[in-house]
């Protein structure tokens, strides 16, 4: 799944910052990523604790650029650049005690044009990823809100990866119709972005009014909005994952749907069935989850599971400055 990214990063190398620099997981990762050389790790923590975290756990991180936030030249510059940003919200005092800390830090990075890319999380909350990518890198114009979503991926017996797309599962907790329509269209630029030809199912408990509920009424309304902002993709609901997912259900349930029964990207009503969905079909299923991955933003910010290991991370570097 990653070998077009890395070709591509091989052709055009990115910067990615790490903000957690201390920790032995990033270290390992980094350490790989620099040795492969199409990505430049940064690390952000105090060099002498990075160094000697390394040398306990055995990984060469010679090379690798660590950046002290105490005595990082710019500092200053920072900080006025983030007076601007949430003037009226945050005074000096506010933002200086905010730049200290390195999710804050490490996303002012990004956006001073340090770093092409962020990756973080691996020991604090999403929310601690989201909030300084908001108050900083701001959504794309257009978006009003940040999403998430999570790819999934199988090899297929023939070498091939089978491959899914499930949203939102880490961010949004009950999305209105409205939000439905933004975390659909990002996720179909997902899909795109890992080489899928997107066929979105907006899911439900009811397939095509089969159900009634605010829920389904919800997910019918999302559907609606999305076929009226005319995509460039195919987009069907309201579905059961059967419906979606299975031809011969979906022949059935849905007769005549460019989407039912063929469906690659799945759109959840909320984050229940979103993180539930993505975590069944990764542990009963045998798919790697790749995520989440965050959506609408102006930049490359992702967040990290406190649960990853290095080779999670590793991955996640690649996708994450693959966006970039």
């Amino acid at each position: 799944m990653l070998t077009k990214l890395i070709k591509n990063l091989k052709e055009n190398p990115r910067r990615i910052v790490f903000t957690e620099g201390e920790d032995h997981r990033i270290q390992e990762a980094a350490s790989r990523l620099k040795k492969e050389g199409y990505l430049t790790p940064i690390m952000i923590g105090n060099p002498e604790k990075v160094q000697a975290a390394a040398k306990k756990n055995g990984i060469d991180i010679d090379g690798i650029e660590i950046v002290d936030i105490k005595t990082f030249p710019k500092f200053d510059e920072f900080v006025a650049k983030m007076v601007e940003l949430r003037k009226g919200k945050m005074d000096e005092a506010a933002c200086r005690a905010a730049l200290s800390k390195s999710n804050y830090f490490g996303t002012m990075y990004v956006k001073m044009g340090y770093a092409d890319a962020l990756l973080g999380g691996a020991t604090y909350s999403t929310a601690d990823t989201v909030r300084p990518a908001l108050q900083l890198i701001k959504t794309k114009p257009g978006n009003k809100i940040v999403s998430s979503c999570f790819v999934l991926n199988r090899p297929k017996a023939d070498g091939s990866d089978e491959m899914y797309v499930m949203a939102d599962c880490a961010i949004n907790i009950d999305p209105s119709d409205d939000d439905l329509v933004e975390i659909a269209l990002e996720s179909a630029k997902t899909a795109r972005f890992f080489d899928m030809d997107p066929k979105v199912a907006v899911l439900s408990y009811s397939t095509k009014g089969s159900g009634k509920g605010e829920s389904v009424d919800k997910m019918r309304s999302a559907t609606e909005k999305i076929l009226a902002a005319k995509p460039d993709f195919d987009v069907d609901g309201e579905f059961q994952f059967d419906a979606a997912f299975s031809k011969e259900v979906g022949s059935l349930k849905a007769p005549g749907s460019k989407v039912a029964g063929q469906a690659n990207t799945f759109i959840f009503p909320d984050i229940n069935a979103g993180n539930i969905g993505y975590k069944i079909a990764q542990r009963l299923g045998g798919f790697e989850a790749i995520g989440p991955i965050l959506q609408g933003l102006n930049a490359p910010i992702n967040d990290l599971s406190r649960g990853c290991n290095a080779e999670e991370v590793y991955k996640m570097a690649i996708v994450t400055a693959g966006m970039a």
